[in-house]
């Protein structure tokens, strides 16, 4: 004979893992569908940007290149392509896949929300700059059109994104493409960074530990197969590797023009004793650090003295309108100053 008790507790167990698993909303089943549903739309939209961006390029995109961007076999990439077909968003074109009308609108409002959120990040936290392309790659797929409006709105509808990539409008208009690779500015020519891509991320990296950033004017000073040799803002000379130079874009200029960041040394430069004024703070130091200068005093016409060194040389003490400021390295590089002579009180 059956224990009455043990089958009410059977039976209430049963109700319980039943509930568990299939509770409306937060059961296991309903968490495990919509993580499989998020995982297929963040999938289907990383296609449509990768789509998008070789369209924007002038690039053939194949099958191949699709697995490779999304990092996903080709029997999966294949089935893939079959469901953006059946949504009306790909056409196949012979050996190449297209957008169609559809699939660009909808490739272009995830765009949008990516260089938005990477402009924010840039202009209104301290993130590194380094992270702002994996943080945007996971935002994109989070935001809504509408928060992605309000948050244009916020910051004044900028035009391009931190690293010179252009903003879709809201309709989804957008620029065409300009300039050219780096590696092919004539030598002796002059120009403008107008775009740095961003991945992969090694190669962005290295561009970032040059001080390369969009805006900057740069003069092609020599050419040959192993290196490019630079001169940017007008004074200080960099090398690069051709591979390196291959993902900066920069427009030509008729004529060379002054360059707003010529003039100056590093705050770096400067030893304890000496007095530096302020003549600016580099492009390349953008969003919350910027500000923080800024509201520290760090001001173009600002006097600036060396007071101490930190044991290890870094942080150091400076004296800012009055107060004792300790400032990093990574800071200091990126104002510059005039020395100024103690013995004059004039600029040298």
């Amino acid at each position: 004979m059956v224990n009455p008790l043990l089958a009410l507790l059977i039976g209430i167990s049963l109700i319980a893992l039943l509930w568990i698993l299939f509770r409306p909303e937060r059961g296991i089943v309903w968490v495990w569908k919509r993580a499989l549903d998020t995982n297929q739309r963040v999938l289907i939209e990383d296609a449509l940007k990768h789509l998008y961006d070789f369209e924007y390029k002038q690039i053939p995109c194949t099958l191949q290149s699709l697995s490779g961007a999304l990092s996903i076999g080709g029997d999966r990439v294949a089935k893939l392509v079959q469901r953006l077909e059946t949504m009306g968003l790909v056409q196949s074109h012979g050996q190449g896949l297209e957008l169609t009308d559809e699939g660009r609108s909808y490739a272009l409002k995830i765009i949008r929300l990516h260089r938005l959120w990477e402009r924010y990040l840039a202009d209104e936290t301290g993130v590194p700059e380094m992270e702002w392309h994996a943080r945007a790659e996971k935002q994109e797929h989070l935001l809504t059109i509408s928060e992605g409006n309000a948050l244009a709105a916020k910051m004044g509808n900028p035009r391009y994104d931190p690293h010179g990539d252009p903003i879709p409008t809201p309709s989804g208009e957008l620029p065409p493409h300009r300039g050219i690779s780096l590696r092919d500015l004539p030598k002796g020519e002059f120009a403008e960074i107008v775009h740095m891509e961003d991945e992969p991320e090694t190669v962005y990296a290295q561009l970032i530990a040059q001080g390369l950033h969009p805006g900057m004017r740069v003069q092609m000073l020599e050419i040959d197969p192993d290196r490019i040799h630079l001169a940017v803002d007008g004074d200080e000379e960099i090398y690069l590797a051709p591979v390196i130079a291959s993902n900066v874009t920069v427009v030509p200029l008729v004529e060379e023009e002054p360059a707003p960041e010529v003039s100056g040394i590093p705050l770096t430069e400067l030893a304890p004793g000496e007095k530096g004024r302020v003549l600016r703070i580099s492009k390349a130091c953008r969003g919350m650090q910027r500000r923080r200068l800024m509201d520290l005093g760090v001001l173009p016409g600002t006097i600036i003295s060396v007071e101490m060194k930190s044991t290890a040389g870094d942080p150091v003490a400076y004296g800012i309108r009055g107060a004792t400021i300790a400032l990093r390295k990574e800071q200091t590089d990126l104002i510059y100053v005039e020395r100024i002579d103690e013995t004059t009180g004039a600029s040298e």
